[in-house]
């Protein structure tokens, strides 16, 4: 059993009884609330050995179809339904602003869809930070802008009840948890950092995972830090030539408190740090050897959309599927795409993941680990997940 489940399970009747929360949603919807508490698992290593086995017995295309997680832009249930179940089922889907509807109540239809009829649920992720990054329209909980400058307490609040709005909507992945720090206002990512320093950084990030994992797998963002490399990796490949001695005693710390918290995943950013490894750190086996051997991570990694690469116009990018196969080859677990993809893109990156383990440009035994990856955590969410729903005669504890 990973940390993160630990966390979870060890957690679960201390959230039953406070997760009764300190602020309110400007919304009249009123704080979530679990109806019931997560059921811990009996057998530390059964999720892993459940994973192990369940890949074992998987094609090479189920196996590549499980470490997808895919995008359309819609909300028709239908189409949502049938998305998720091409090529033997995509590990997970993400919400964007179109996939949520105005209310919690269609948006539980459109994460039902997505679950689908039985089976081992996906993993449904969102970017709820909050702030200037919410797809949640209700969700009123402090975002970073306010909470780089309070108590990490208030960082723990808020992101104990952002992470049960995200579970009472019914997905199960936040990609929420900014751990990026910069002190320069004119960043992109400085109105989404929760800190302008490391150290200050890495307590409200340290507070935010902790909140977060006993209700939804956390995830710590971008991977190695957007702060020591200037631009915006939506259009380009911010570099910077810092050492990795530097990063470690910097941009790194905030990330440490996280993967120390229990972060479920982490995900890697397209960013260069050029002393360690010309390569964006997304298709960088260099970077995915520091977070699992100096950093000890042992969850699940997810790289940024991989449509952002595309979107820099340089060449090597401009192909989807390559981008994933190296992406998968650099030690990713879970392929992310968004930006241009169609209804087809999560198909052919099956295929092309597919035909790069035949090949041989893949390794099988690659692929495997990252599908065990995945499906571990699949399983420990469904195992340690409760049954979330709105509570109207509950008072938020002082």
């Amino acid at each position: 059993m990973g940390r993160a489940v630990l966390i979870r399970a060890a957690a679960a009747a201390a959230i039953v009884a406070s997760v009764f929360l300190t602020q309110s949603p400007s919304r009249e919807t009123g704080p979530a609330v679990p109806a019931a508490a997560p059921v811990p698992m009996t057998a530390a290593a059964a999720p892993v050995e459940r994973a192990a086995a369940m890949v074992s017995s998987m094609t090479t295309q189920e196996q590549a179809a499980s470490v997808v997680m895919g995008h359309i832009a819609s909300s028709d249930t239908a189409a949502l339904a049938g998305y998720m179940a091409q090529d033997g089922g995509l590990g997970g889907f993400i919400l964007m602003g179109a996939n949520v509807p105005e209310t919690e109540d269609a948006l539980r239809s459109v994460t039902a869809a997505l679950i689908g009829d039985g089976g081992i649920p996906p993993l449904i992720a969102i970017d709820q930070e909050g702030g200037p990054v919410s797809r949640l329209n209700w969700d009123g909980f402090a975002a970073a802008p306010t909470l780089k400058g309070a108590p990490p307490a208030d960082t723990a609040a808020a992101f104990t009840g952002r992470a049960a709005l995200v579970a009472r909507g019914g997905a199960n992945v936040n990609f929420g948890v900014v751990a990026d720090t910069t002190a320069d206002r004119s960043s992109f990512i400085f109105g989404r950092s929760l800190g302008a320093d490391p150290a200050t950084a890495a307590e409200r990030v340290a507070a935010a995972v902790t909140a977060e994992e006993p209700v939804v797998a956390s995830t710590l963002k971008h991977f190695p830090g957007h702060g020591a490399a200037p631009g915006d990796s939506h259009e380009l490949i911010p570099s910077t030539p810092i050492t990795l001695e530097q990063w470690r005693a910097a941009d790194a710390v905030p990330f440490v408190a996280g993967i120390d918290a229990g972060a479920s995943l982490l995900m890697f950013g397209h960013l260069a740090y050029t002393a360690v490894d010309p390569a964006p750190a997304s298709l960088s086996a260099r970077w995915h050897e520091i977070a699992r051997d100096d950093l000890g991570f042992d969850g699940v990694t997810v790289t940024d959309d991989l449509g952002m690469l595309q979107s820099t116009g340089i060449a090597a990018y401009a192909d989807p599927v390559a981008n994933a196969v190296a992406a998968l080859s650099a030690g990713n677990d879970l392929v992310l795409t968004i930006a241009h993809s169609t209804p087809a893109t999560a198909s052919q990156i099956v295929a092309g993941i597919t035909a790069a383990v035949e090949a041989g440009t893949l390794p099988a035994e690659r692929l495997q680990e990252a599908a065990e990856r995945v499906l571990t955590l699949r399983l420990e969410l469904a195992a340690a997940g409760a049954v979330w729903a709105p509570c109207g005669e509950c008072e938020p504890a002082s």
